[in-house]
C-alpha cells in the first residue's frame, strides 16, 4: 500500500518506553523499544518495518497492510509527503532498532475520502513501526 500525504517536519522527542506522547497535532505514540544512535531527521531516508491495523476502540483491530507479510521493508523521506503525515510526525526522532506506536487520528492520515475499500473514511490508524536503517 502506498501512504501518501502532507509533510509534518516536526521532530518527536525520545521518551522512555512504554510512555505514551501526544503531539499538539492529535497524534499518539508510544516508543514499545528505544533505538541507539542519533535520531532520524526530515530529508533523510527511513527504512521501516511495519504493520498497519484499523482502531479498535484504543487497540488494533482489522489489520490492512504490513511489510513484514511481504517481507520488504519500506522506505521514504522524512518530511517530504511521500506518507501520510501521521507517519512522518510519529517516525521523527526514532532511532535506529526502534520500535514505535503511532495512534493516527483520521486528519493526519486518509481524513475524509479513506484509502479505497481498505481505509475507511474518518477511520483512525494504529501502526506499529520498526527503524531498519537511516540513510
Amino acid at each position: 500500500m502506498l501512504l501518501v500525504a502532507g509533510c509534518g517536519g516536526k521532530e518527536s522527542t525520545v521518551t522512555q518506553e512504554g510512555t505514551p506522547v501526544t503531539l499538539p497535532s492529535g497524534l499518539v505514540y508510544v516508543d514499545l523499544k528505544v533505538g541507539s544512535g542519533d535520531p532520524i531527521r526530515p530529508g533523510q531516508i527511513a527504512v521501516v518495518h511495519y504493520t498497519g491495523w484499523l482502531d479498535d476502540g484504543g487497540k488494533p483491530g482489522r489489520q490492512f497492510d504490513s511489510s513484514y507479510s511481504r517481507n520488504r521493508p519500506f522506505d521514504f523521506r522524512l518530511g517530504a509527503g511521500q506518507v501520510i503525515q501521521g507517519w512522518d510526525e510519529g517516525v521523527a526522532g526514532m532511532r535506529v532498532g526502534g520500535k514505535r506506536r503511532l495512534t493516527i487520528p483520521p486528519q493526519l492520515g486518509y481524513g475524509e475520502r479513506g484509502a479505497g475499500n481498505v481505509i475507511p473514511p474518518n477511520a483512525t490508524l494504529i501502526f506499529d513501526v520498526e527503524l531498519l536503517e537511516i540513510r
